[in-house]
């Protein structure tokens, strides 16, 4: 109601602002029954009376056809009208209204940013506050609320600073709200074994968050801007505790006031950190020597292969007339040999990257089926005949099925995958470490010796795909709602769209890591 939410910010005394956006996506989202979207996000910016307008705040909340919503909206219509009568404010506070979630704010912060990212279309923004500070999402699906969940994980895997979260746990506290992280509440008997079992539950989830890099709220896309953000739901459950609008006013009044106070951007607390609760968390310095041994393991494997390799070009015995042939041959065969199966795992993983969506039209036409499930079909397509291009480039030049060729295959693999795996666990933990357990045992394990149909067992289940589809069934037994088979795959497909979406959307690189890095590189352990 683009209208009436100007109309009523005005009546408010706020600048009033309206921001039309259209998108055209890669391929149709089925599941929201869209292709070409345009909407329009309202917003109004309270100017600080005591400061210039320098830095601001912004609560936003997501506004939809239909009842979806709406208390959201009307709590912060209520908070702008109580927030307008205040003269201690030395920051602007924006309010927006975005509408289709996700994309209403991409378009938004695009525009009040003055960047194009995702070929959104939008004449921009008319008015501008100050460099955004802090950023908090409001959803709320009822007037009563039992308990209100913080959402952390943003695009790529991002978190807030630590201390906003600590904010949200404080004023919670001593409002007397409920508070949970992951839909999950803390146990008060927090040293007991079911309540660390709860807690490694928490934890777990949030990894798997974390991992999949999609923004679990529209804060998520904030963090990108290096703006600290949350989003905020209100549940209804069926608690015996219940709280009404006012109570959550509060809370959120009380937020706003101490980020009106901040002298400098949040920074002191961490950046990186994973929450079995929100009263605790583990920090980066206790979870990433995890990851470190994993990487040990690789980095063994590299230097001993490569030790075996010098040994068995230096070795060999006394002088004989055969050794400088050798010398001089056998080194270049077998570093030509490693070029095929190096270019044909590459092409693999391109084409893995390409060809769905520019295929998906070719696709429509020749098969029934729509563009949405071309494009997935086509990926598990190339995916699986992917693991057959391969297989047999050991028999195109000689010498690369010898020893020596094969060992060189595998160095080439795990020098790869350990940079990969390195450099994604700085960019996003949660992610690399998921792969780093599942394909590292794989890695060090695999030779062309030995029993051929075990290690190929082995290494079909540490391949991404199935690394996805266990941790969608993982995800389902830790929210206690498990899945079975045929659903489970239904959720791998849906997955598999919803990453392709994401990263043509608002650039994740969750889809684009997969297919051009751990996918070619377990293509050469394959």
């Amino acid at each position: 109601p683009v209208a009436w939410l100007e109309q009523t910010l005005w009546s408010l005394g706020l600048e009033v602002h309206q921001q039309p956006f259209a998108r055209t996506l890669p391929f149709p989202d089925e599941t929201r029954e869209r292709y070409m979207v345009k909407g329009t996000n309202v917003y109004g910016i309270l100017r600080a009376p005591r400061a210039a307008s320098t830095e601001a705040l912004v609560l936003s909340a997501p506004c939809t056809p239909g009842p979806h919503n709406n208390q959201a909206v009307g709590l912060m219509l209520a908070l702008a009208a109580y927030f307008r009568g205040q003269i201690y404010w030395a920051k602007d506070i924006i309010f927006l209204v975005n509408e289709h979630d996700l994309l209403g704010m991409e378009a938004w912060l695009e525009s009040y940013h003055d960047v194009n990212l995702t070929e959104m279309r939008s004449p921009g923004t008319l008015g501008r506050a100050g460099a955004i500070q802090a950023a908090i999402a409001l959803e709320l699906s009822s007037d009563v609320v039992t308990s209100v969940d913080v959402a952390v994980e943003g695009l790529n895997g991002q978190l807030p600073n630590l201390d906003l979260l600590n904010l949200f746990h404080a004023f919670c506290q001593k409002n007397g709200l409920l508070c949970t992280i992951q839909g999950k509440l803390q146990r008060s008997d927090w040293d007991s074994v079911p309540a660390y079992a709860h807690s490694l539950q928490t934890l777990l989830l949030m990894v798997l968050a974390q991992a999949s890099g999609r923004p679990r709220g529209d804060h998520g896309l904030f963090l990108r801007y290096r703006i600290e953000a949350v989003t905020l739901r209100g549940i209804n459950s069926f608690r015996q505790y219940k709280y009404d609008m006012t109570t959550v006013g509060r809370m959120l009044e009380g937020m706003f006031r101490k980020l009106n106070n901040l002298l400098e951007r949040l920074h002191q607390s961490y950046f990186f950190y994973l929450l079995p609760s929100l009263s605790r968390f583990v920090s980066i310095g206790l979870y990433m020597p995890a990851f470190g041994f994993l990487i040990l393991v690789l980095v063994l494997k590299i230097s001993s292969g490569g030790t075996k390799g010098v040994g068995e070009v230096g070795g060999g015995g006394g002088g004989g007339g055969a050794k400088p042939a050798f010398l001089q041959q056998e080194p270049r065969a077998g570093l030509l040999a490693l070029v095929p199966p190096v270019l044909v795992s590459q092409a693999a993983g391109l084409a893995l990257y390409c060809l769905p969506v520019l295929g998906q039209h070719v696709a429509t036409q020749h098969f029934p089926v729509a563009e949405a499930e071309a494009v997935v079909l086509t990926v598990i397509a190339i995916y699986v005949a992917g693991m057959a291009l391969p297989h047999n480039t050991h028999r195109v030049l000689p010498g690369a099925g010898s020893e020596r060729g094969w060992m060189a295959l595998k160095l080439v693999a795990l020098v790869a995958l350990a940079l990969q795996l390195g450099c994604l666990a700085l960019l996003n933990f949660s992610l690399g470490f998921l792969l780093a357990a599942t394909m590292v045992p794989a890695a060090a394990a695999v030779q062309p010796h030995g029993p051929r149909v075990l290690l190929a067992g082995v290494l079909v289940l540490s391949t991404p795909a199935v690394t996805l589809l266990l941790g969608i069934f993982l995800e389902r037994e830790l929210l206690e709602v498990p899945a079975g088979a045929s659903e489970g795959w239904q959720l791998f497909l849906a997955a598999v769209g919803e990453g392709l979406l994401q990263h043509h959307l608002y650039g994740s690189f969750l889809y684009p890591f997969l297919a051009l890095c751990a996918y070619p590189a377990w293509l050469l352990l394959w």
